[in-house]
């Protein structure tokens, strides 16, 4: 399809609304509108290509030669807007936020430290956890994604699939509320709709909503069940091991029925972080407060004495795996915390050592 020029009739800005277009994107689209270029959101990415769409028609795009060298959490992801002309992206439009993790780079290694940001969506509203209630099930797993999600200054919400396994499914609700405070949790059961209708208000119009979890979690079952039939491929359990098969391989937006948009993601086997911010201070708040009456203010909850947190897991008020659990997790943000300081002084340093070689060519032409 070709784009003729940006739109400025009220009936394209109505289809763009739908997609989720607003005045952050307006305002930042009109300083790159030149050249006939629109914009266009992207649904879809695959290796070289980009598939867009602007609310009335989707399209194969492709990065114009400036961009294919901008580093990888820079390159449109889905879920971007973008500036296109005919089949051309030559802008991306600033971002309100994303879903990132650390990708190692290193594959097979269970110890590899994040080597770079792996954007997995952009411009969200909301992002939804999904685990399956059977051997999918794991607390401390559901601690690291909504770190995952809070560090990225997002809106979790937690979706149980897979509830009619289990007579009574609300007994996970409860245990999931204890390690989730605020978040919002819905069971989604194969026996009936109740859960749907509840997920259905996160996908009103305009809204953009993405989803996380293992592979054989349910995520693209339930994409089909908020859909009303099947759009995208489900794969069957290993009844040996309880576990799925990646059979989503890519990011796609998809407009629903009920007027937002859902991207549906493949499984994530490693739940690395990439942001530094107060995630894990939002998932583990009890253990904060308790750490505020131990006798060290840099205590480690480790065994240092007047360890109030410690007292607490001798108790049985605080649960050892929850505590384990946030220990790791400070750890990996302290790490994370120190190599973007020491980035951040080697481009200070390099940026001094340039001027210096300029400041000494200077003065030899002189």
């Amino acid at each position: 399809m070709k784009i003729e020029s940006y739109p400025d009739t009220s009936s394209s800005i109505e289809h763009l609304t739908r997609m989720g277009w607003n005045a952050h994107f307006q305002a930042r689209a009109e300083s790159l509108a030149g050249d006939g270029a629109s914009p266009a959101r992207v649904v879809g990415v695959s290796k070289n290509s980009f598939r867009l769409g602007d609310g009335q028609s989707e399209w194969l795009a492709s990065l114009a030669g400036r961009l294919k060298h901008e580093a990888d959490g820079a390159r449109p992801v889905t879920g971007d807007w973008v500036m296109a002309r005919d089949s051309l992206i030559s802008g991306v439009l600033e971002r309100q936020n994303v879903l990132s993790r650390g990708a190692s780079g290193a594959r097979g290694s269970q110890n590899a430290r994040p080597r770079h940001e792996q954007v997995i969506a952009a411009n969200l509203d909301a992002v939804f956890i999904v685990c399956g209630l059977d051997r999918d099930y794991n607390p401390r797993r559901l601690e690291r994604y909504l770190t995952l999600v809070y560090n990225c200054g997002l809106n979790p919400v937690i979706v149980l699939t897979k509830a009619d396994l289990h007579d009574d499914p609300t007994l996970f609700v409860g245990e999931v509320e204890e390690l989730a405070l605020g978040v919002p949790i819905h069971l989604v059961s194969a026996a009936d709709d109740d859960g749907l209708v509840a997920l259905a208000p996160y996908l009103s119009p305009g809204r953009t909503v993405t989803m996380v979890g293992s592979s054989g979690a349910g995520k693209s079952t339930l994409v089909n069940r908020l859909f009303g039939r099947a759009v995208q491929l489900t794969g069957a359990i290993s009844n040996h091991v309880g576990k799925g098969k990646h059979t989503t391989t890519s990011r796609d937006l998809i407009v629903m029925p009920q007027g937002g948009m859902l991207i549906d993601n493949p499984g994530i086997r490693e739940i690395a972080f990439w942001e530094v911010d107060s995630g894990v201070e939002s998932v583990f708040p009890e253990i904060e407060k308790l750490a505020l009456g131990c006798r060290f203010a840099d205590c480690s909850h480790i065994n240092e004495p007047g360890c109030r947190v410690l007292e607490a897991v001798a108790s049985g008020e605080l649960a050892e795996g929850r505590l384990e659990n946030y220990r790791k997790m400070k750890r990996e943000m302290e790490y994370l915390a120190q190599r973007q300081h020491k980035s951040a002084e080697r481009v200070e340093k390099e940026r001094w050592k340039d001027v210096a070689l300029q400041v000494k060519a200077l003065k030899k032409r002189r």
